[in-house]
């Protein structure tokens, strides 16, 4: 518990039942392999905590832009709360040196640890909210995620990858860009795409997913990182 102690002090949290904060960093896979841990999962908190956070976004984005209409506040809201922003978040905070998990979760990399990630931010929340309400629950929002929206309309993250891609191509190249797929890998059940995004012929780069569709965004947000549009 002082591991924990210490990355509450460090998010400024303090814990009326710090019991509610490690139930929010327990991953179910965790109880699996240790049957006589004391405590539970933290599916309920993350459910409680997903609802917390998207009123204090919505909240939030409905006073700051009194003029906009209901799509792009839903577009805002997105790219503030989607997974990788909150995984992003919870990385940054530390928090993913402090999960219970399975050691087989433990070796999950990338899409499938960026779930687990949010799920425990989210499950975090839903702690706050249940030891001291909802205010601190929505101060801890602000910090963290409510301040990332300069960043989110700046870059555009508000649009899916590849439509800033094809605006960015067009704009610079005046060429629509293209996705071919590249590679199929794996049984039916669970296939894996490699997709490349090219330009005028010129191959930009590729991404991965368990969908052609998925593959593509992947690849298209490769193509914004490697160009820097």
């Amino acid at each position: 518990m002082s591991d924990l102690t210490d990355l509450a002090a460090r998010l400024s949290l303090s814990f009326t039942d710090p019991n509610l904060f490690a139930e929010a960093l327990t991953h179910r896979s965790y109880l699996n392999e240790h049957r006589d841990h004391p405590g539970t999962h933290n599916e309920r908190l993350e459910f409680l905590g997903d609802a917390v956070l998207e009123l204090a976004t919505t909240d939030f984005l409905f006073r700051k832009f009194p003029a906009k209409p209901e799509g792009e506040l839903t577009a805002y809201r997105a790219a503030l709360v989607n997974t990788v922003s909150l995984a992003e978040t919870a990385q940054a905070l530390g928090i993913n040196e402090h999960l219970l998990l399975s050691k087989g979760e433990a070796r999950d990399t990338g899409r499938a640890r960026d779930v687990i990630l949010a799920d425990a931010f989210e499950a975090i929340i839903g702690a706050i909210y249940l030891d001291q309400g909802y205010g601190p629950a929505e101060q801890f929002i602000a910090k963290h995620i409510s301040g990332k929206l300069d960043e989110v309309i700046k870059k555009r993250m508000y649009q899916d990858a590849k439509s800033r891609f094809q605006e960015a191509a067009q704009e610079k190249h005046g060429a629509t860009p293209s996705y071919t797929t590249l590679q199929e890998a794996g049984p039916d059940h669970d296939k894996r795409f490699t997709v490349g995004v090219f330009v005028a012929s010129a191959e930009i780069a590729r991404g991965e997913g368990k969908s052609k569709q998925e593959a593509e965004q992947a690849a298209a947000k490769a193509a914004l990182e490697k160009t820097g549009w």
